[in-house]
């Protein structure tokens, strides 16, 4: 058993944008009761806790649960009232300001500026600045079937990182790129997690459907963290229950 497990959420813990079915909900649960776990992913605060926090049995032990919002630009821990802000990597005005720019932009020039969506296409969290093609409240199966092999976003990430020189752009979820401050991604979230844990990256597993070179979650790999790539939560559940069951 790691002394601790880091997983990526959408696609990995829930379906995108869904809460998290109560078998994996409950096998969190169980996990936590034997090791720490982290949370890393692309969403505001708030979506973890529409998909994930609002989900999990009340026994759960949130003190061992660590949060990192907006691929790792923010730290969440529980103080036995209430999440508390541990650090936010936010973006400058004037690094918001581009970076809205050059993704509505490249996205109309590459005509992936779509007419029927569901929510907000594109949102300012601060720390990050996230396109999604589709808006954030797309079904699934309109998600899943907008860029299935991954050259839409591919497209768009290359030509707004040709625009920001100075930021970070990854492809995030199914129909999303991510912008971040440069080196500021899902790896400084894990070394930052080591640091202010005392948990040595040797003795992390990390978890995520996005380990492939463009993926947000890929960074990780650098640090030489031990990662397991998954399609999606049933393969990540088997993953969990196997942990447990060895431990």
């Amino acid at each position: 058993m790691p002394r601790l497990v880091a997983f990526d959420l959408d696609d990995t813990l829930a379906p995108s944008k869904s809460p998290v079915d109560p078998t994996m909900a409950e096998l969190l649960r169980r996990l936590l009761e034997q090791t720490d776990v982290c949370v890393i992913s692309g969403g505001r605060f708030e979506q973890f806790r529409d998909q994930l926090l609002s989900r999990l049995p009340t026994s759960t032990t949130l003190e061992r649960l660590h949060l990192m919002p907006t691929c790792g630009t923010r730290y969440l821990r529980w103080d036995h009232t209430r999440w508390r802000l541990q650090y936010a990597e936010n973006l400058s005005d004037d690094e918001r300001a581009e970076a809205l720019a050059a993704v509505e932009e490249e996205a109309s020039r590459l005509g992936l500026w779509e007419e029927r969506t569901w929510g907000p296409v594109i949102e300012d969290r601060g720390s990050q600045i996230t396109f999604s093609a589709l808006g954030q409240s797309a079904p699934i199966e309109d998600k899943s079937g907008w860029d299935p092999g991954g050259s839409r976003r591919s497209a768009l990430r290359a030509a707004v990182q040709s625009r920001l020189p100075g930021l970070e752009v990854r492809a995030g979820g199914s129909t999303s790129i991510d912008i971040t401050r440069r080196g500021v991604d899902k790896a400084y979230g894990m070394a930052k997690l080591a640091a202010l844990s005392g948990i040595p990256l040797a003795d992390m597993l990390f978890v995520g459907d996005r380990l492939d070179p463009e993926g947000n979650d890929y960074p990780v790999i650098a640090l030489g963290l031990r990662t397991r790539a998954v399609a999606d939560w049933t393969e990540t559940a088997l993953l969990v229950e196997q942990l447990i069951t060895a431990a």
